[in-house]
């Protein structure tokens, strides 16, 4: 009985060692190789685009300032906060100046000893710092009635009238692009999550590579579409290197990938069928690929109506082949379904074929059993019997 079980032993030793090196040397090649090759993305995991323009001409540029709305509105926040303080700032200093130039050239300013029966343009203006602060007074409506415009000139009443305006514009401009600024849909994005790492294994008996996504806020997103794009350099048939061609990528769940109910975290999948672009890759092959796989999940904000996009991307160390995730949903003893997004892009090894090609071949095999072998060297000849048998 013990020499029986000295062999069961070395072979349980022996798988033992050798599950461990394998992920000692997947850890090794994450841990290590895995910094020191960074591969160029399109882009970024949180949706960012990687890309810039050069030589544009001035022409071009100038095109940015027409569509002056949206390029306040692209801007960063320490930008528009200084063109925000700027603009009320310089607005009120340039006036200030035209204040003081008027009461300059009416001769109200002290230094001129205007007489006593003196009606000045604009009352208590004594200097640049009291025409500035008269300034101020006007555009923002402060009001504060110790400053004000006579009917002495109509120079100073032409100029009040052309403050106020200016000010009620620069006032609405400002303030919409703040306000716009902080209910844009892309800040509703953040709340869209997607897992760390895309898997490909088996799902109602086909390969399919699955990606993981959940939506942090109880609203909705009405509308919701999902599909890809897989990013790679090609080379057409006449010589022509194309770089970043793309090719469309099908994501569905098991209702399709149109409306989805995006209540709770979903897991779409790409079919890897004969049409796919995954089709010839195969585990042993995959991460010396070349490729981008970017995720666009676009759908309508629910409480503004908002449209919204939300972007990853994957990079084929970041495919993980022969696993699927972990099971994150579940029901408590109250009855309420709880998603535990500890388990979100955590992964579980399964038994998993290592190119689709095989799955296939080993599907037909296993029809053509069903329906048994075609010989081929078998030939039917018809044989005409002759009865010779007479009565």
């Amino acid at each position: 009985m013990h020499q029986l079980c000295q062999p069961i032993k070395k072979t349980l030793t022996r798988l033992l060692t050798e599950r461990m090196l394998k992920h000692l040397r997947k850890w090794f090649v994450t841990r290590f190789l895995g910094h020191s090759r960074q591969r160029a993305r399109l882009v970024s995991k949180d949706g960012r685009c990687n890309i810039e323009f050069g030589n544009v001409e001035v022409q071009s540029r100038l095109i940015f300032f027409v569509d002056i709305w949206t390029t306040v509105l692209d801007l960063k926040w320490r930008y528009k906060m200084t063109i925000f303080i700027t603009a009320f700032l310089g607005s009120w200093f340039f006036f200030g100046l035209l204040w003081y130039a008027v009461a300059y050239l009416h001769k109200d300013l002290p230094e001129f000893h205007p007489s006593v029966n003196h009606t000045p343009c604009v009352e208590h203006i004594n200097g640049l710092t009291s025409a500035f602060l008269f300034s101020l007074e006007t555009q923002v409506t402060i009001g504060y009635g110790f400053r004000c415009v006579t009917e002495q000139c109509a120079t100073a009443i032409f100029l009040l009238i052309v403050q106020s305006i200016l000010g009620v514009i620069i006032n609405s401009f400002m303030c919409g692009a703040i306000l716009a600024k902080i209910s844009r849909p892309k800040k509703r994005a953040k709340t869209i999550t997607f897992s760390k790492n895309a898997v490909i294994s088996k799902r109602g008996g086909k390969l399919c590579l699955l990606i993981r996504v959940a939506n942090l806020r109880k609203s909705l997103l009405i509308s919701s579409h999902i599909y890809g794009k897989l990013l790679k350099t090609t080379v057409t048939p006449e010589g022509e290197t194309i770089i970043l061609d793309q090719i469309n990528i099908n994501f569905v769940v098991d209702a399709g990938n149109e409306n989805l109910f995006f209540i709770s975290p979903l897991t779409i999948y790409h079919v890897i069928d004969h049409s796919s672009p995954f089709f010839h890759m195969a585990a042993e092959t995959l991460p010396q690929q070349d490729f981008e796989l970017v995720v666009f999940l676009d759908g309508t904000v629910e409480s503004t109506s908002a449209t919204c996009q939300v972007r990853t991307s994957y990079v084929p160390e970041e495919v993980l082949w022969g696993y699927r995730f972990a099971p994150i949903v579940s029901k408590t003893k109250e009855g309420k379904y709880r998603v535990d997004f500890h388990n979100f892009s955590k992964t579980v090894e399964v038994e998993t074929p290592h190119c689709a090609m095989c799955l296939y071949n080993e599907k037909d095999a296993r029809a053509r059993m069903k329906r048994g072998y075609d010989n081929p060297n078998f030939i039917l000849s018809e044989v005409n019997e002759v009865d010779d048998t007479k009565m």
